[in-house]
């Protein structure tokens, strides 16, 4: 089920959290959502899940507009927020009955349901326990099975694997990526790593408007501008090889990596590479190349550039 945002905008007084935001995201696609906070990420989850209008603009989940037919769009949206909201006197197995009955889960298979979110979801060791005696993580996972009791076709998760432990994380990410290969998932996350790991694509706000849109490799591929290498010399003094390299006429700039050790970060001139001058100069002087890598933008670097205040 496919999810059409247009020209969203939304206004708190006279700050304007969305500022005429419009994207797609397609059937079977999970995008990663990203931002600074105060960007508009959980603003516009709001706006998709019907829990908040947007000043101008609208959403349509499957065609269905959140403005015209709320209720509807309801029916087909499982939403995780940030701040999980559970009922902590309750049992696991009562609170997801309970979720289940109000999204209208059919009688008969509901606890067929419940039993298959307490499996899927890591729960069936905690099964027993009232919420309020649950660790964070395992919190975390009740939240993430009521967004999934009624199998929605469109699942939007906000900060989804928050309280998790590294073992945790990786079972959340896996099944978010097998969820992802029928529905239309949307998760937001400040953990970039596990953004590009789970995510088909990658859409970057900041203040409300977008500033990257594509997969990581397509951001990284924007974003790398000249050739920056990391080059390892033996054999050679170690100011005698950085004068040596930044005299090269590929080299625009020349730093030392990594303190008492023959490393160097080469940028080369615009639109040139100084791979052959680098191996020529190594081997004119006898010297031993031990590394010649290329340093590639990480999705971290990115975020960064595209959200620093100017």
């Amino acid at each position: 089920m496919d999810i059409s945002i247009e020209n969203l905008t939304k206004t708190y007084g006279a700050q304007k959290a969305l500022d005429n935001l419009s994207f797609q995201v397609k059937t079977g696609e999970i995008l990663g959502f990203l931002g600074p906070n105060g960007a508009g990420k959980t603003t516009t989850m709001k706006a998709i899940t019907c829990y908040l209008s947007p000043n101008a603009g609208d959403v349509k989940v499957g065609g269905v507009s959140v403005l015209e037919n709320p209720n509807e769009v309801k029916k087909n949206i499982g939403y995780l927020p940030e701040h999980n909201p559970l009922y902590l006197e309750m049992g696991i197995v009562d609170y997801l009955k309970f979720i289940g009955e109000l999204q209208g889960v059919d009688k008969a298979h509901l606890m067929e349901r419940v039993n298959h979110m307490i499996q899927i979801c890591g729960l069936s060791l905690e099964k027993h326990k009232k919420i309020g005696e649950l660790s964070k993580g395992y919190r975390q996972r009740v939240g993430l099975a009521q967004a999934l009791i009624h199998d929605p076709e469109v699942l939007v998760l906000d900060e989804p694997t928050t309280g998790l432990d590294p073992n945790q994380i990786i079972e959340i990410r896996e099944l978010i990526k097998q969820i992802g290969k029928e529905k239309t998932v949307i998760l937001s996350s400040h953990i970039l790593a596990e953004v590009e790991a789970t995510c088909d694509r990658v859409l970057i706000i900041n203040r409300g408007k977008i500033v990257a849109d594509g997969t990581a490799e397509e951001l990284r591929s924007k974003a790398k501008g000249n050739e920056v290498l990391k080059v390892g010399i033996a054999g050679a003094e170690r100011n005698a090889a950085f004068e040596a390299l930044k005299a090269l006429p590929d080299v625009e700039l020349v730093d030392f990596a990594g303190e008492g050790k023959n490393l160097y970060e080469v940028h080369s001139a615009p639109e040139r590479s100084s791979c052959q001058s680098i191996f020529d100069l190594c081997a004119k002087n006898g010297w031993f190349l031990t590394q010649l890598t290329p340093i590639e933008k990480n999705l971290e670097d990115i975020f960064r550039e595209l959200t620093k205040d100017n």
